[in-house]
């Protein structure tokens, strides 16, 4: 059964810290400025996948999560619907 798809962008991102030993330049996705690879800075996951992964500065993405642009998994999670419970699916079946 395939995953069910959405609209829009990723509803959550995994951020962890990164500092590349190649010599490349990148482009902070969140500010639009050049990044220098061997500077230290964050590799940002949509929704963890690391096909996707984007290189952005520390403070950008520390920026973003206080305003709550980059939420986590545990947090989106915490605002989705919860599924009904094992008891209420049983009484909904014994009715």
């Amino acid at each position: 059964m395939a995953a069910p798809q959405h609209s829009g962008g990723p509803r959550w991102w995994q951020a962890r810290r990164a500092q590349n030993l190649k010599p490349a330049t990148y482009r902070c996705p969140l500010c639009g400025r050049p990044l220098p690879a061997l500077s230290e800075h964050m590799l940002l996951l949509p929704e963890g996948d690391a096909s996707r992964r984007r290189h952005a500065h520390t403070d950008c993405v520390l920026a973003a999560r206080r305003a709550g642009r980059l939420p986590t998994r545990d947090e989106w999670l915490a605002t989705q619907p919860r599924p009904p419970s094992v008891w209420r699916r049983l009484l909904r079946r014994a009715r």
